[in-house]
């Protein structure tokens, strides 16, 4: 199998190393992972499912832009959205190859009331999390995600699933690429 080269649309070390564990059990570890720079062409801190899956897509559309010899091209953006009452914390995930696009959401969960207060007044929950929790950083680390489950579940294991399920269509071609059904 020939090496897979992979452009993730961040430098963030949690999202460049979901899709190296997530893309390494798709392709036996035959891949090259690089991390550009991308813009999401939207808020900061997404406040929608809509506008967060807007900025993966854009950031995996620019990095094909950028590195059109990759193989796939994996867009990641972290995003907020009110449900039942509730600030809720997910991701979307678009991977792209020459041609097609696969997609996924990570799990959500909710975020306490003093994040979501100063998410409210402003702040990127990120920051937000800093904050709180007197931490640095945290969004390049464990992020909320990790930080309120003790880093059971850290920002790099909660991306990693997803990757793998925007990756299935390309997984399956003839069920999602078939274009003579």
């Amino acid at each position: 199998m020939t090496k897979q080269k992979i452009v993730v649309a961040s430098k963030n070390p949690v999202k460049v190393k979901a899709v190296e564990l997530a893309t390494a059990s798709i392709f036996q570890n035959n891949i090259e992972v690089l991390g550009a720079n991308a813009q999401s062409g939207v808020s900061d801190q997404p406040m929608s499912n809509d506008e967060t899956f807007q900025g993966a897509q854009n950031r995996a559309s620019e990095v094909k832009k950028k590195f059109p010899n990759a193989d796939y091209w994996v867009g990641i953006e972290g995003g907020i959205d009110v449900e039942h009452g509730k600030m809720i914390a997910f991701a979307w995930i678009v991977v792209l190859d020459k041609t097609e696009k696969g997609t996924a959401r990570t799990a959500s969960f909710e975020l306490p009331d003093t994040i979501a207060q100063l998410i409210n007044q402003g702040i990127e929950l990120g920051d937000a999390d800093d904050r709180v929790f007197g931490q640095s950083n945290s969004k390049q680390q464990n992020g909320a995600v990790g930080l309120l489950t003790n880093d059971i579940i850290t920002r790099t294991t909660l991306y990693q699933p997803a990757v793998v399920m925007a990756f299935i269509p390309f997984m399956n071609k003839n069920f999602y690429f078939d274009k003579q059904k």
